[in-house]
């Protein structure tokens, strides 16, 4: 995976602008000659991809003490696929409690030693039960109003007191959530028929929708699952 950051040890890419996934040593040279093109003087971030790995994410508040998870979805389409692009499933449908644990341990450790007085979103790939963590964004993420309705919990309001004082001791935290909510990713390719429709690194999608089931034999859930995307854009 080659990406564009803005920064040396830290990195910042607006809906995996730029990013693409290279399988040789031609297609990385063509990559690395694009991005220098644009901008001469840039960084460059390459990353080993895991093949066939599992997508996950997690969103928190965290107070600079305490680390409240309030959601933990697993992608349907495979890591490589843009998060905003691919179909999620809150809570996991398919990952062990080994996983998840794992997933919880990174997400407080990391939310802790960012310093984070907010919301932050973890993304994880997850490869032979070993959870890799992707990047950490110590900010709202376009999941997070997806994760307050679905549970029916104002995570936004206490996540700006949190940013303005209060601690996570001072809230009651009560998820409601009968089954799953599906987090839909909306195209808009009808008025845009000249672009390219597969799926990869770069965000296509211009807005998201949700869908509550009551368990995984729901005929949506099997269709999403049976139709999704697996072959990636490179």
């Amino acid at each position: 995976m080659i990406g564009w950051p803005m920064g040396c040890h830290t990195h910042y890419v607006l809906g995996g602008q730029k990013m693409k996934i290279v399988i040789n040593e031609e297609e990385l040279v063509d990559q690395v000659l694009d991005i220098l093109r644009l901008m001469p003087d840039n960084k460059i971030l390459i990353d080993h991809f895991l093949d066939g790995a599992i997508e996950a994410e997690s969103d928190s508040i965290c107070d600079g003490e305490m680390v409240r998870i309030i959601g933990i979805m697993e992608h349907i389409e495979p890591a490589g696929i843009h998060s905003g692009d691919s179909n999620a499933v809150l809570p996991p449908f398919d990952l062990s409690e080994k996983v998840i644990q794992q997933i919880r341990e990174h997400t407080h450790k990391i939310a802790l030693a960012l310093k984070t007085v907010g919301l932050v979103n973890i993304q994880f790939a997850i490869k032979d039960e070993v959870v890799y963590v992707i990047e950490a964004n110590p900010r709202a993420s376009r999941t997070v109003p997806f994760i307050a309705k679905a549970y029916g919990e104002p995570y936004v309001n206490w996540a700006t007191k949190v940013m303005l004082g209060h601690k996570l001791k001072d809230f009651q935290f009560k998820p409601r959530l009968d089954g799953y909510a599906i987090k839909v990713p909306v195209f808009s390719f009808d008025k845009f028929p000249n672009v390219d429709k597969s799926l990869g690194p770069e965000m296509k999608s211009t807005g998201e929708a949700i869908y509550f089931i009551k368990d995984l034999k729901d005929p949506f859930f099997r269709q999403v699952y049976g139709e999704r995307s697996m072959y990636l854009s490179r």
